[in-house]
């Protein structure tokens, strides 16, 4: 195998390929990337069994042929080479890099040994990158990261009638978000995907500037995956087994009692009041006629306040809201002003949870379909 390729255009594929291997990984074979050199083309692809990607870049190809080599070294090569065309060829059993005055020789992988990636034909749908690049980043916050519990790791992605539902749990708070959803001529709706929240927010990522992305859902005897493909990029995922649970019935579909607060004020304010805190602990969050009173107790040696602006809606209302929980929800929110809508209980003395949505202006609410709903119950200490 011999071809010739641009420097930039190289080391980016690379870094597509290994960006979703794992760091460590029981066979040495599955930590590679896969080079097919052909008619003008150069294919680079790396697998793990679980998530698999693929891009093809223009190349000048003297010999077709098929090599493999470590995918993380190779990306820390293709990074640093001086800015000239970069060559690439094989030499029993030796992969040759060269570019300018640089020449590197790495050992080559058993090609034979490497697992066979898998192939999507159909696809589900399409979505615009950008809109669902931002909600990927808005919802994913809300997964577990704990392992124990496997099925609320992941984000859910559900197919309704023109419209794709993102939802993430992990059972203290849970975001949604909706964006436009285009299935063309056969309906995929109830469709739905349970995919690990780490891998689609490096999807929504590496797609974010490509227009369009194309969704395919595939369901075999033997996997059930995801894919996602645009300019000549291509990720795939398994799937998570189980049932994600039904946390989309817990949203209100309307709250009288609401406060809208500027967005950056009440981040702010949380950060420096929460700077006495210990770790897990709560902040009191007062809101009243005359604004929002934050509240710490952090130790005998340390307690803080602060008041800022908030028009209230409703009756005065109390409620306790982990710091790092409620940041999160404020970072998706996007828009300068947020509402947060204190739901009710059956019991008069604990407050129901906190739902958070965008907010236009202070009395117009926000356009996009983002809400995120933070239990304040069991964070009360």
């Amino acid at each position: 195998m011999k071809f010739h390729v641009n420097r930039d255009v190289f080391s980016e594929a690379v870094s597509f390929a290994v960006k979703l291997l794992p760091q460590r990984t029981t066979q040495p074979i599955l930590s590679g990337v896969l080079l097919e050199a052909s008619g003008g083309a150069l294919t680079l692809s790396s697998f793990d069994y679980e998530v698999s990607s693929r891009t093809e870049i223009a190349a000048e190809v003297d010999e077709d042929g098929t090599a493999l080599v470590s995918g993380r070294l190779l990306a820390e090569i293709a990074s640093r080479l001086p800015n000239a065309p970069v060559e690439f060829s094989t030499d029993e059993g030796r992969i040759v890099v060269s570019c300018g005055s640089a020449k590197f020789t790495l050992l080559s992988m058993p090609v034979e040994e490497y697992p066979t990636l898998p192939q999507v034909e159909d696809r589900t749908g399409v979505i615009p990158a950008e809109e669902f690049a931002a909600a990927v980043s808005q919802v994913a916050v809300a997964a577990s990261r704990d392992d124990v519990t496997p099925v609320i790791t992941g984000v859910q992605l559900e197919v309704g009638d023109n419209k794709l539902s993102l939802i993430a749990t992990d059972r203290y708070r849970v975001a949604v978000r909706e964006i436009d959803w285009d299935s063309g001529a056969a309906s995929a709706e109830g469709t739905a995907a349970l995919i690990p929240a780490r891998t689609l927010s490096e999807v929504g990522k590496t797609f974010a500037g490509s227009g369009t992305v194309a969704v395919s859902i595939v369901r075999s005897d033997d996997r059930e995956l995801i894919a996602f493909s645009a300019d000549k990029r291509t990720v795939t995922s398994l799937l998570i087994k189980g049932n994600f649970p039904p946390v989309k019935r817990l949203f209100p579909d309307d709250v009288e009692n609401y406060a809208v607060v500027n967005t950056a004020d009440l981040i702010e304010a949380t950060r420096r009041v929460s700077l006495v805190l210990e770790r897990e602990a709560a902040l009191r969050f007062s809101f009243s006629i005359d604004g929002v009173t934050l509240e710490a107790a952090g130790s005998e040696q340390a307690q803080a306040s602060e008041t800022i602006e908030a028009h209230l809606h409703g009756e005065d209302t109390v409620v306790s809201l982990k710091p790092s929980f409620l940041l999160d929800g404020l970072g998706a929110v996007h828009s300068e002003f947020v509402r947060m809508s204190f739901t009710k209980t059956d019991n008069p003395n604990k407050p129901g949870p906190v739902l958070i949505t965008s907010q236009s202006s202070k009395d117009q609410p926000g356009a996009d379909d983002y809400k995120y709903l933070l239990q304040p119950n069991l964070l009360l200490r």
